[in-house]
C-alpha cells in the first residue's frame, strides 16, 4: 500500500475526510475510490459515497476479500445512517465472517456494532445483546470502543438500566475524548442529554410533571399502582396485565388513576371512554359492562367501587395510584419518536422499524405532514421523512422494547 493511501486512511480514522480526499481525490485504483466512499460518507453525500463502494468493490479482484468484505461493511454503515433498514443484513454477516477469517479484528467488530446498531432501531433487543456480548472491547482501539460502549448504553437504556447506561456512557465519553473525534464526542453527549431529559409525563393526585428515565426506573420497582401509556399495560412491581387490546378498558383506567383517591363521575367516563358527548341510557349500561370487564381484568391489583357520583379505583396493597404518561399525546406517536432522530427515514424503514405495513406508514406521515409535524424532500423510492426533535423530551421511552416484567 503506498504512502498516499496509508496517510488518506489514517485521516479518514481520525474524522478528518477533506484531508483524505487531498490526497486520493483523482486517483481511480480500488482502495483510493473506497476510501473517496469513506470520505464522501463523512461529508455527508451518502448517494455519491455508495456509487464509490460500490465501484471499489467491483475493482477489488478475487483475491482481495478483506478489501472487498470492508467496503461491504463501510456500505452497510451509510445504509444504516440513510434507514435503509432493507438493506441486505445477510451481505453484512458474510463480510463479517469474512473479515474474522482473515483476522481482521477491528473491521469485524465494527461490522458487529452495525449489526447491533441495526437491532436496536427494530426494537430486537435480545439478538442485539446477543450479538455484543460476542464483542470483547478490550483491544479495540478509542474510536471503536466508543462506539461499543454506546451500543451498551442503548440497550441499558432502552431495558431501563439507566446506571449500567450511565456507567457506559462514561466509558464512552473517555474513548471519545483519547479518539479526538468531533462527531463521535457529540453523538456521545447526545445520548446522556437523553438520560437528563424528560422521557414522561407523571400524573398523580390531579397533578402533573415530567420525569427522567432514571425515575421511571425506579417507578417499576416501587409499590406504586402504574398505569403505563406507553405499553397500554397496568403493572405493579411484577405483575402486570395487559390491555394493549382493550382500549375502551384503558382509557377507563387510565381515568380513575388520573383521579385518585377521588371518584370520576359516570359523565365523564363515558366522554373519556366512548367519546359520548351527552350520556343517556345506552351509554350508561355499555358503562356498566365495561366496568365489570375492567374489575375482571384488574383483580389481582385493584378493586372498583360505585360511588353516588361514578366508580372510583382501590387498589390492593399500593401506597399510590399514578399515570405513566407519554411526553406527547399523539395518535402516531411512535412514529415521531422515530423521526426524532434527526435522521432522513424511508417510509419502507418506517414500516420496518414499526412493524407496519408500508401503506398504513404512508398515510400517517400524509396526515402528519399536513399537520405541520413532518416535512420531506426527494420522490419516489428517494422520498425521505424527518422532522425536529421533539421540544423538552426524550423519546426513548417511544421506542419498540419491552419494558422490565413486562
Amino acid at each position: 500500500m503506498d504512502s498516499l493511501i496509508t496517510a488518506a486512511g489514517l485521516a479518514l480514522a481520525a474524522g478528518d475526510p477533506l484531508a483524505a480526499l487531498d490526497r486520493v481525490a483523482l486517483r481511480e485504483d480500488a482502495p483510493a475510490l473506497a476510501l473517496r466512499g469513506i470520505a464522501m460518507a463523512q461529508l455527508g453525500d451518502l448517494d455519491r459515497a455508495k456509487l464509490l463502494l460500490r465501484r471499489a468493490g467491483r475493482a477489488f479482484g478475487p483475491k482481495e476479500a478483506v478489501a472487498r468484505a470492508r467496503c461491504v461493511v463501510a456500505e452497510a454503515e451509510i445504509a444504516l445512517v440513510s434507514r435503509d433498514l432493507g438493506w441486505p443484513a445477510k451481505a453484512l454477516d458474510a463480510a463479517r465472517a469474512t473479515l474474522e477469517r482473515h483476522a481482521d479484528r477491528l473491521n469485524a467488530a465494527h461490522a458487529g456494532h452495525l449489526k447491533v446498531r441495526r437491532l436496536l432501531l427494530i426494537g430486537r433487543l435480545d439478538e442485539a445483546e446477543e450479538v455484543l456480548a460476542g464483542l470483547d472491547p478490550a483491544p479495540l482501539p478509542p474510536a471503536s470502543r466508543a462506539a461499543h460502549e454506546l451500543a451498551v448504553a442503548g440497550i441499558a437504556m432502552r431495558r431501563l438500566k439507566t446506571k449500567a447506561a450511565r456507567a457506559a456512557l462514561e466509558w464512552a465519553r473517555h474513548a471519545a475524548r483519547r479518539a479526538g473525534i468531533p462527531g463521535l464526542m457529540a453523538e456521545v453527549d447526545s445520548a446522556f442529554l437523553s438520560l437528563d431529559t424528560p422521557a414522561a409525563r407523571l400524573i398523580a393526585n390531579g397533578e402533573e410533571r415530567p420525569v427522567l428515565l432514571e425515575e421511571v426506573e425506579a417507578l417499576q420497582a416501587s409499590s406504586a399502582l402504574v398505569v403505563d401509556t406507553f405499553r397500554y399495560v397496568v403493572r405493579k412491581q411484577e405483575t402486570t396485565v395487559s390491555l394493549a387490546r382493550r382500549p375502551v378498558l384503558f382509557a377507563l383506567v387510565r381515568a380513575l388513576a388520573e383521579a385518585w383517591p377521588a371518584d370520576v363521575s359516570r359523565a365523564t367516563l363515558i366522554a373519556r371512554a366512548f367519546g359520548g358527548r351527552h350520556a343517556d341510557e345506552s351509554h350508561r349500561a355499555r358503562l356498566r359492562v365495561e366496568i365489570g370487564r375492567l374489575r375482571a381484568e384488574l383483580r389481582p391489583l385493584a378493586g372498583i367501587g360505585a360511588t353516588s357520583q361514578g366508580f372510583a379505583l382501590a387498589p390492593r396493597q399500593a401506597v399510590a395510584v399514578v399515570v405513566l404518561a407519554r411526553p406527547i399525546e399523539e395518535r402516531h406517536a411512535v412514529m415521531l419518536a422515530f423521526l426524532a432522530d434527526g435522521e432522513a427515514w424511508a417510509s419502507s424503514a418506517l414500516a420496518l422499524a414499526l412493524g407496519a405495513g408500508q401503506r398504513s406508514v404512508q398515510r400517517a406521515l400524509e396526515q402528519l405532514a399536513e399537520a405541520g409535524k413532518v416535512q420531506s424532500f426527494g420522490h419516489g423510492r428517494a422520498r425521505r421523512w424527518m422532522t425536529p426533535p421533539v421540544a423538552g423530551f426524550t423519546t426513548t421511552l417511544l421506542l419498540p422494547a419491552p419494558l422490565p416484567n413486562g
